[in-house]
Formats: structure tokens, sequence, C-alpha cells
């Protein structure tokens, strides 16, 4: 026993020289372990997207089959179990922002697979084909990449079974996209099915021009690969899709084009506006305060109509903007290159506005002519700004420098990039994607122009007002279209009459927001936000307020719902204004 006394004396003694170990683990360390292992689950379940920056770090497709949909939820389930369980009042300030983003995340997870959203694997202008399809637009530098890629396409046929399996349970439940929305839609898969070779298939594309650090027999090897996985896998993958879409989910797609008339199409539409605008807020409140903000645009409107000595009202003046051919040009690559000068005139500003800038650059480059006619004005993201070169006579220069803002430089291309690159933020953090925080970030991107001076006639700062506009009248057309029983022409009219938008634009447009419920009220719902927190802190901190430690600020945190900016922007006030990156203000 003496003994045992004496060991037990001993390790007394070292636990009080060298402290106790903990009793319990730690709120903070049982929350990593929660989400560090759900993250790496998570990553294996989606596949790559256009925004993806590791497109070919996978060697094959994930399972999105019924039986793998359920298995997802209870896990997500299950997590959300245990994060209940966390004592969040215990956790470090820095998990305690941590906590709040990923709750988030997995509710919004959860929603999503509650509702099947799963059957719907495809919207105005993206789909899970196409997304496919832009993995080969990935940069391909190692063997590696090339030989995941090569499994990839080796799963196509599984892969697209697995989603026409789920498309056609929506059919049978009425949860599809709306006929309208549809038309076309089946062009995007031709360029696939009627390649006129394996080399001009789009999927053969990284094979035409191979790093030369891959030897000369193993580029003959995969390419060889290559067009036996095509001829034999993709294209007739491709085949039994465009079938399927022509013969049965475009006939039996339904008619209606508003969201609640989904099944349970009330609460999906509501669990679309939280999930996209991270509020809990009712759609006629949104619709309201849409409202409100189109009555204020128009009249800075009338302000700029005024400058320019414009006899007329909006809709004429609209009219001038249309068609006046002074604002147009006659080549896809004249469109490309103002686009480029608009961001470089961005780089001679952003030491001015910005202490930490991204390491990554980004192309400019044309959007792919088989989505064209269906995809957005522009759209950018890590290492790429693609402009939309079709129908140049719906493309006008003076919305080109908000465009450019919002979708390169300092909106998508530049803040994507930054949360990525911030190694402070855990991986949860650094590569996802919440609408009301980035897209709110790109619009007051664009905003934000006029204080830079990247406006440079008072025709391109209207430019930017209708792009306000365009995304104030958002707040009003969705919420009309899902929850108050507009029509599609009710919709188009809307935006023709209060924005500059081309007609081809104001349809594909239109049709977005009709496919895709919620997302188009992210943009400008978090571009107020983002003014609200800025202005309260240029009130509070007065001559002490730093522009470039506020931007800073607001891109550190990576992707976050609205409340949590709220949140960092008193912290901010709290601390005098001081960024996160002192020695870079």
């Amino acid at each position: 026993m003496r003994v045992v006394f004496a060991l037990l004396a001993s390790v007394m003694m070292t636990m009080s020289i060298f402290g106790a170990p903990p009793v319990r683990q730690t709120e903070d360390a049982k929350f990593e372990a929660i989400y560090t292992a759900e993250w790496e689950w998570r990553r294996e379940q989606f596949a790559a997207g256009e925004d993806s920056p590791d497109a070919t770090a996978a060697s094959r497709l994930p399972d999105v089959s019924e039986a793998a949909q359920q298995a997802r939820l209870a896990r997500w389930r299950d997590v959300l179990a245990q994060l209940k369980a966390i004592d969040s009042a215990s956790l470090s300030a820095q998990r305690a922002v941590d906590f709040e983003v990923y709750r988030f995340q997995i509710e919004t997870l959860i929603a999503g697979q509650t509702f099947k959203t799963y059957q719907r694997p495809l919207s105005a202008d993206t789909s899970f084909w196409g997304d496919l399809a832009g993995v080969a637009r990935a940069n391909f530098r190692s063997e590696r990449d090339y030989r995941n890629y090569l499994g990839q396409l080796a799963e196509v046929p599984r892969y697209f079974t697995e989603n026409i399996d789920n498309m056609r349970a929506g059919l049978s439940r009425g949860f599809t996209l709306p006929q309208v929305t549809l038309q076309g839609r089946d062009a995007t898969i031709l360029s696939i099915v009627d390649a006129p070779s394996i080399e001009a298939n789009p999927f053969y594309a990284p094979f035409l021009k191979m790093p030369a650090t891959i030897s000369l027999a193993c580029q003959s090897e995969l390419r060889a690969s290559a067009r036996a996985v095509i001829a034999d896998k993709v294209v007739p993958a491709h085949r039994v899709l465009l079938k399927f879409l022509r013969e049965e989910y475009m006939p039996g797609a339904r008619a209606s084009i508003a969201a609640r008339d989904l099944p349970d199409g009330k609460a999906f539409y509501r669990a679309q506006i939280r999930e996209y605008t991270t509020l809990d807020i009712d759609p006629a409140e949104v619709h309201r305060t849409g409202v409100a903000e189109v009555a204020a645009l128009r009249a800075e409107m009338a302000e700029v109509m005024s400058d320019v000595g414009f006899k007329g009202d909006l809709a004429a003046f609209l009219t001038f903007l249309r068609t006046d051919p002074q604002f147009y040009v006659k080549t896809p690559q004249a469109l490309l290159d103002r686009a480029a000068w608009v961001s470089k005139m961005f780089d001679a500003k952003a030491g001015e506005y910005f202490g930490r800038l991204p390491r990554q650059r980004f192309a400019i480059q044309p959007v792919p002519d088989d989505i064209a006619p269906f995809y957005t004005g522009g759209r950018g993201g890590p290492g790429i700004y693609l402009v939309n070169t079709y129908d140049l006579p719906s493309r006008p220069l003076f919305s080109l420098p908000a465009l450019t803002l919002h979708e390169s430089a300092p909106g998508h291309a530049f803040q994507m990039p930054l949360a990525a690159e911030n190694k402070d933020l855990p991986a949860f953090r650094r590569d996802t994607y919440i609408s009301a925080y980035g897209e709110g970030w790109a619009l007051y991107s664009e905003r934000l122009g006029v204080e830079m001076g990247i406006y440079r006639t008072p025709y391109e700062r209207f430019g930017m007002l209708s792009y306000q506009m365009w995304r104030a009248a958002r707040l009003v057309v969705d919420t009309g279209i899902h929850a108050q029983g507009w029509t599609r022409a009710e919709a188009q009219k809307f935006l023709h009459d209060n924005t500059a938008l081309s007609d081809h634009e104001i349809q594909t447009e239109v049709d977005r927001y009709i496919a895709w419920p919620g997302q188009a009220l992210s943009y400008y719902l978090g571009e107020m936000n983002i003014w609200k927190n800025r202005r309260r802190a240029e009130k509070a901190l007065g001559a002490a307020f730093d522009i470039r430690a506020f931007h800073d600020m607001v891109l550190a945190l990576g992707s976050v719902p609205l409340p949590v900016l709220d949140a960092a922007t008193d912290k901010f006030i709290a601390a005098g204004g001081k960024g996160p990156y002192p020695d870079e203000e």
C-alpha cells in the first residue's frame, strides 16, 4: 500500500507542476472532431461544379442514387444532433463563429435532402451533365489529373442513370422544372452526341494539348484511353439522356412556374429563401422591400437622365440604350477586350481599397457556345471570368464595367480565392459558398466602383444603377412568381420597365428565377447587409474608419450567414476598426 500511495503522491506532484490533463474533452475539440470527419466525408459526396478548383482531384463520380441520398440525410441529421449536444457558450471565440457557420451549412443540407432537391439536378442554365462537361475545362497539370479524369468518364453511364432515376422520381410526384424553362435545353447535349469525331468532342479537349512533363509514350496511352472511354461510355450515356429528356422529362414536366405549386411548395420556397439569403424572412416582406428599393433606384436613374440632358421618360431612355449602336460592339473579341480593360482599371485602384489581395489571377474567356444562348451575361469564380459573347446586340458596353466588377475583381474572382487562401479558416469555410454573402459582396463591388472611379461616363453609371435595379427587381419578381402567382410575362414586363437589360437577357433571367426559386433574392439582400454594416462602422468609428481594414475584415470571413457578418462588424467596431491583417493596412 505504501508503494501505491507513494506512486499516487508522485503523480499528484507531477500534475501540480505541469498542470493536470483535462478531465473531459474540451468543447472546441469535440466540435473540431465533428466537422473534420463530416467535411472529409462531404467532399466525396458531390461532383465537381463549374467553380470547383480541384475538378480533377477525384477518380470517380459520386453515388447520387436514392439510397445514397437517404444515407446522406441520416448522416447530416446525426451531425446536427451532435452539434446540439455541444455547449456552444463554452467554445472559444474563433470556434464560436465556426459553429454558427457550420450549423447553418448542416441545416441547409438537411433541408435540401428533406425536400429532395436532388430530383431536380438542373436549373435554367446549369445541369449535372453541363457541370461534368465543365471538368474538361479544368487545368490539367499531371498524369494523375488525366487518369482521374478518365476514371470519372468511365463512370458517366452509372452517374447519368442515377440522375435520370432521380428525375423520374421527381416526375412521378410533380417535382420538376417548369416546361417553359426546359425549351431548348436538349441542345446542350448535342455537342457531345453530334461531334464529328472523338477528337472534336468537348470531353476530349484536355488531350489536344498535354503538358510536356508527361512523356510522349504516356500521352499516347492516355489519348487512346480517352478515345475509347468517350466512344464507349460518354457518348452512349448522353444519347440515353437526350432520349429521356425529349421523350419523358420535357413532355411530362409541370406547367406551373410557381414554387408554391410544388409538393409542399410554400414550405419549400421558404426553405429556399433561408438557404440563399441566410435569413428566416417572409416572402411578403421581401416583396415589400423590393418595391421600396425599386422606387429609390428609379429616383437615382432620373438624376443620370438629367445629367445627360435626355428629354423623355424612363421607358424612352431605356429604348434609346437598348437600340443605339454606340453602346454595342461588332465582334466577340471587342467585348472581351473591353472587359479586360475594365479589370485593369480596378487593378490600378486595388491597393487603395484592400489591404490583402489574392494570389490567384483570373482568365477572361467567352461562355462556351453550347450553353451561351441560355447563360447569364457573365459568371466568375476562382481563376475565371466568363463573358457571354452570344447575341452581341444584347450585351451593352454601358453595363460591362458593373458586370466585370461583379464577376471578376473585386467580386467573385477576387473574394473566392481570398477565402480559399485563408489558412486561418477551417476547410469547410474556405471551400464552400453562401450565396447571400458571396453575391451580396459581388453586388456591393458594383456600387463600390463609383468611389473607385471605374464608371467614366454617366451612361456607365446608369449601367451600374440598372444592374442594381435588376437585383432589386428580383426581390419583387422572384417572390411575385413563386409566392404571389405572377405570370412569366408579368415578370418579364417588370424587368423591361425598370432595367436596361436587353429583351434576350430578360427572358433568360426570368427563366432562371423560375427554375431556381429563392437564389435571386440573395444578391440585393446581401448587398444591403454589407452597406448597413459599413455605414454603422463609419458612424461609430468616425475618422478612425479605414476602408481597407473594413474590406479585409469582411473578406477574411470566407463565406458566412449574414448574422455572422453583423457580429463580426460589432467586433470590428469594438476593436477600434483594426482589420485582420494590420501589417497590410
